[in-house]
């Protein structure tokens, strides 16, 4: 009995020396990894790292941050503040959150940091786009690209987007159940991008099968960049090679026959590429192309989900949109909205209060990346060259000392009685800044103005669900399992059907 009672205590004693010097590697193991990043600092700076936690050795806080979501940030803001450091897919990493701190990396884009993409993602859009070009080529396609957004164009584009609005609009109130709306706007906003933005003229199920081919390039957008069969960035090439074989008759007649008085995006890039004595391949435009319906696709159709989320959620704002819209003889029970203009949409003051709000509130970019090109300060402290700069948009927003309780939808924040944009301009950055900031933001909001009043001026709508569903941030915003809602026209957009 004594000797089992002993090997009982030696056996025990032998578990707990294990699980000690395992624990005690552990612990080890975690402050080399500290001090190995720690000593990485730039001595030729006095400034410190900023505050922080490294994680544990290779994997860092990589997978607290995938299984925690928003709240990894917001925790380790509120116990390190609005510049931290991380360690986060092998890189480590500086978060950064608040107006100034985003001020300077913005605007110090070339100088201090440079853009920072995944190499998948700079693969598969191809090596002609505005993504993968810095210093003067970037410059100089920005500039190409600019006519594309500029106020003649979005002027020209306006009777088409309307036209495609009403049309899926008329699905959505034609379907015999519930409508998940972030599916629904994945589709609209393609759409806009293929007919209105392209020009091209092509059957429902020619822009059915592409709009699914490009969704498997988004999908994959982010993928490990190994190429090989079944890979994320093999599926990713193939979509891409997919849509440039589909375009290259397209382009190739618009370079046989190009329209000076610009109807669509391909005539205005060529007639400013020709302004500018830059003539541009078959390649380039389809890259081109292909980088205009990533650009106004998947964000616009994000923050058309936030749109009517917030409108399903706030009957008053809606109610007063409509006095507005009333108001302009935009909803007064005639059979159709009249064609809108930019001169009409801008004297919509609530309703560009309301967007301007929805962009805020769930901006649909949460946030994006920069490497440091040199060791520069923010905040007090050093954030040493060579490592990644994330910063927050949507932390940013959440905290601005200058909105009245940002948890609240407010669409009157923004309008002229208080106006709490006007304290700094970074504080509300849904579109970035500096001389990366989204070329397409005027365009992005017009489609949302746009939908925004044929929804408001025809339709009448409804959850579909008991509850509103969680809304998930990465990698961009969106419904989790989708918005489902009824869409049904009122009255005036009943006889608007039946006209």
């Amino acid at each position: 009995m004594f000797l089992l009672e002993l090997n009982h205590f030696s056996a025990l004693a032998t578990a707990i020396t294990s699980v000690s010097s395992v624990l005690l590697l552990l612990a080890v193991s975690r402050q080399l990894w500290a001090l190995r990043w720690s000593i990485t600092r730039d001595r030729d700076s006095k400034l410190p790292l900023p505050k922080g936690s490294m994680g544990w050795p290779l994997v860092g806080e990589t997978f607290h941050w995938l299984f925690q979501g928003p709240s990894f940030h917001i925790s380790r803001r509120e116990k390190y503040g609005n510049v931290f450091k991380t360690h986060l897919l092998g890189k480590p990493v500086i978060r950064v959150t608040g107006a100034e701190n985003i001020r300077k990396i913005l605007l110090g884009e070339h100088s201090l940091v440079c853009t920072q993409w995944p190499q998948s993602t700079r693969i598969i859009l191809g090596p002609n786009t505005l993504v993968n070009s810095i210093g003067d080529l970037h410059k100089q396609k920005r500039k190409i690209l600019s006519k594309v957004f500029s106020r003649g164009a979005l002027e020209t584009y306006i009777p088409r987007l309307q036209d495609v609005v009403k049309s899926e609009i008329a699905k959505w109130c034609s379907e015999p159940g519930s409508v998940n709306v972030y599916v629904a706007a994945k589709a609209l906003t393609f759409r806009v991008a293929v007919r209105v933005l392209l020009g091209l003229t092509m059957k429902d199920s020619d822009i059915e099968y592409l709009s699914k081919i490009f969704e498997q390039l988004i999908n994959n957008l982010f993928s490990l960049p190994i190429d090989v069969s079944f890979s994320g960035l093999r599926k990713g090439i193939q979509a891409r090679e997919i849509l440039h074989t589909f375009m290259e008759k397209i382009i190739e007649e618009k370079l046989q026959d190009q329209r000076s008085d610009g109807q669509d995006a391909f005539d205005y890039i060529l007639s400013s590429a020709k302004e500018s004595g830059h003539t541009l391949s078959t390649q380039e435009l389809k890259e081109a192309a292909v980088e205009l319906i990533f650009a106004a696709h998947s964000t616009t159709a994000s923050a058309s989900t936030s749109l009517i989320l917030q409108l399903l959620k706030h009957p008053s704002v809606v109610e007063k949109a409509r006095l507005e819209l009333e108001a302009h003889g935009l909803r007064s029970g005639c059979l159709s909205v009249p064609y809108l203009s930019l001169e009409k949409l801008s004297q919509l003051r609530y309703l560009d209060c309301i967007v301007k709000e929805v962009l805020r509130f769930l901006p649909p970019v949460s946030g994006g990346y920069r490497t440091a090109l040199q060791t520069f300060e923010l905040d007090g402290y050093q954030i040493p060259k060579g490592w990644s700069v994330m910063y927050s948009i949507r932390d940013t927003h959440e905290t601005a000392a200058v909105y009245q309780s940002p948890e609240l939808f407010d669409p009157e924040r923004f309008g002229t009685e208080r106006d709490e944009s006007r304290t700094g301009r970074f504080n509300f950055v849904p579109f970035g800044g500096g001389i990366r900031s989204c070329i397409g933001r005027e365009l992005a909001q017009i489609i949302l103005k746009t939908l925004a009043v044929e929804l408001l001026s025809t339709t009448e709508w409804s959850l579909a669900t008991q509850t509103f569903p969680k809304m998930q941030t990465v990698p961009i915003v969106h419904p989790v399992n989708g918005l489902h809602v009824y869409f049904n026209y009122t009255n005036s957009g009943k006889k608007q059907v039946q006209s």
